[in-house]
């Protein structure tokens, strides 16, 4: 396939590194110097790992042309409401995921299960920590919110989420790191004045949220998808 890639940095750089070894072609690279050439570039398919500041109109350019998008930019999605809705408007394609590897996907299900469990164990209160690299610029990162997100959803005592150390009874901690080299780190806790329950997915190197990413872009193009999709859709979970 050919692939119009959006954003240049290590997961960029990483992302054409994967996709040429597999036999695909890179159509186009954009970067912050010269955006307005997504409504140029010929691509079966555009994978748009860019900035928050950035991916917005990224996104709206792709839609507009039809190009089909894979969107993992986070730190922008108080606009994905707007991008959803003229992807519906024009037909066209969306796929959005915070995480694009496997392992934090099941994580995610196993995650959604626990927080329902610990409703019938109130004596437990339930924290998220969240370790990246430091060049990561929003904090937390999209993969900690879904998490936080999956927790309030099935857990009956949280209402919100919180990114510092205080919070009230009725909210959800989330502990942000920066440390480098750190591909990324999520965790749950669960603590009690009698024992602590952990899990936790560590990455060890970004090739498995790039190679994701490639993957669903061959998925949308080969079996001409359409709308809006996320990672439920292509793994079938």
């Amino acid at each position: 396939m050919n692939i119009l890639l959006i954003g240049y940095g290590k997961m960029g750089k990483t992302i054409e590194s994967l996709a040429v070894k597999k036999g695909h072609r890179i159509a186009g690279i954009i970067d912050i110097h010269n955006q307005e050439e997504i409504k140029q570039v010929e691509a079966d398919v555009a994978i748009e790992f860019s900035r928050p500041e950035a991916a917005y109109e990224n996104v709206l350019r792709c839609i507009e042309r039809k190009l089909p998008v894979v969107c993992g930019t986070t730190g922008w999605l108080e606009k994905k409401k707007e991008i959803e809705t003229l992807c519906q408007q024009q037909s066209g394609t969306f796929f959005y995921a915070s995480n694009f590897s496997v392992g934090v996907n099941i994580f995610f299900k196993v995650n959604a299960h626990l927080a329902k469990l610990m409703n019938g164990f109130t004596d437990y209160n339930v924290s998220v920590d969240e370790i990246h690299h430091t060049q990561k610029k929003d904090a937390p990162s999209g993969t900690a919110i879904t998490i936080a997100e999956d927790i309030l959803s099935n857990l009956k005592r949280k209402n919100s989420w919180i990114n510092k150390t205080e919070e009230s009874p009725d909210q959800l901690a989330i502990f942000s790191h920066r440390i480098d080299p750190a591909p990324g780190t999520h965790s749950v806790k669960y603590s009690s004045l009698i024992d602590d329950i952990e899990i936790k997915h560590t990455a060890h190197t970004r090739e498995g949220f790039a190679l994701g990413a490639i993957e669903v872009a061959n998925w949308i193009v080969q079996e001409k998808k359409q709308g809006l999709l996320n990672m439920d859709d292509f793994l079938k979970l």
